[in-house]
């Protein structure tokens, strides 16, 4: 097994998404998938799908929902759950069981995480765009570099021995390598990708979670009425610029060019 299968078959996703802080990034998500779904007849494929959490419940909503995921352990729970959803064991770099132009609508939430080299994430991009209809529109999300130094390298204070083994660049950017989990991204970062999948143009660019995973305790002890209200406020702000590059996690949302 590699990194990523031993990871996924100890940690629970689906337990972090139905927890109050991981709760903010499933209703952003969703709004935003539910903003650019302009039929019920639309297919939508989720590209590391997980145990299905996105998936499945659009699948429940009645949408035609393809799952593909690396990990067989993720993929087991998928199935388990008795959906409609279609899954498959797969990997974002190589879509080649799905034709061109399949899909009305793609999710590409999990693999731009742990994709530690530039080639391999503009592979999985172009793959998600090769798979969409002209027009059809494409979910990107990626794990901040800020969000990543100020947790783990301040909060839990391994800033310097991050330092020491090359981790961090001179300007705190993380510099990871092949055995490493997760891979955190700058926005520039994200222009570069972009730039390399032509046929693909920015709709916009939010941020998922926003202050939620700073504020994980908090949130998860928070009576309902005030929770309500934290959602109500990250769902107003969650476009706004200024809070995209310190969050967990951004979703650049793109259409594939007519």
């Amino acid at each position: 097994m590699n990194n990523i299968e031993k990871y996924y078959n100890k940690f629970n996703e689906d337990k972090r998404l139905l927890r109050k802080h991981g709760n903010v990034e499933f209703v952003t998500s969703m709004k935003y998938i539910h903003e650019y779904l302009d039929s019920q007849d639309a297919k939508i494929i989720d590209i590391g799908a997980g145990t299905g959490r996105y998936s499945v419940a659009l699948a429940d909503e009645g949408y035609d929902v393809t799952a593909v995921e690396l990990v067989k352990y993720n993929l087991g729970i998928l199935k388990k759950k008795n959906s409609t959803v279609k899954a498959y064991q797969g990997n974002a770099l190589k879509l080649s069981k799905f034709a061109d132009e399949s899909f009305d609508l793609t999710i590409l939430f999990g693999p731009m995480y742990h994709l530690t080299k530039f080639e391999d994430k503009v592979k999985a991009l172009s793959e998600a765009a090769r798979v969409t209809k002209k027009g059809g529109v494409i979910l990107v999300a990626y794990v901040m570099n800020e969000f990543s130094v100020i947790t783990y390298g301040f909060k839990e204070n391994h800033i310097l021995e991050l330092i020491r083994d090359g981790k961090l660049t001179e300007d705190f950017r993380v510099n990871p390598d092949e055995n490493d989990l997760y891979d955190y991204v700058r926005l520039e970062d994200i222009e570069k990708f972009n730039a390399q999948v032509p046929e693909l143009e920015r709709i916009k660019i939010i941020s998922a979670d926003g202050p939620a995973d700073y504020l994980r305790p908090v949130l998860n002890k928070m009576d309902d009425e005030t929770y309500k209200k934290f959602i109500e406020y990250h769902l107003a702000t969650c476009e706004r610029t200024e809070l995209l590059g310190a969050a967990a996690h951004t979703v650049d949302i793109l259409r594939k060019k007519q």
